[in-house]
């Protein structure tokens, strides 16, 4: 399980150092994709094929569905850590996310995320956390 928060840099090659806590769980390769709310997502492989399998559902006559699928897979590739334990985010991705320099790593749950700095901090606020754990208990939390 991904939690936490962790502040890096990419270097002048796009590369980034991964949390040690995370490469415990990601393993050597793992895939990167694009994500929902501007950040990158990075799963395990175990949990790409099970996400994979999920997609592969979704009926190809549904234009949201296509759309849906393409935007995950079309922007998604698989990645290998080096020795220092970094990952070259190639830059279709970095420019996705808005990846120049500080980036935050995020652990929630079965996924980790990749956030630019600044757009981490803009998406952070938490004033309305009432109102979405209301929401929340609808969904049987």
């Amino acid at each position: 399980m991904f939690m936490g928060e962790y502040n890096h840099s990419i270097d002048a090659k796009g590369r980034v150092i991964v949390p040690a806590k995370f490469r415990e769980t990601l393993g050597e390769t793992f895939v990167v994709s694009q994500g929902l709310d501007g950040c990158l997502f990075v799963f395990p492989n175990e949990e790409w094929k099970q996400f994979e399998e999920k997609l592969k559902t979704l009926p190809m006559s549904d234009r949201q569905a296509r759309k849906f699928v393409r935007f995950f897979l079309a922007g998604a590739t698989e990645v290998e850590t080096d020795k220092q334990g970094r990952v070259l985010l190639p830059s279709v991705l970095r420019e996705f996310a808005g990846l120049n320099k500080d980036v935050v790593m995020v652990g929630v749950g079965s996924r980790a995320e990749i956030w630019d700095k600044n757009r981490w901090i803009e998406n952070t606020s938490y004033d309305d956390m009432d109102e979405i754990a209301e929401h929340m208990s609808g969904l049987g939390i």
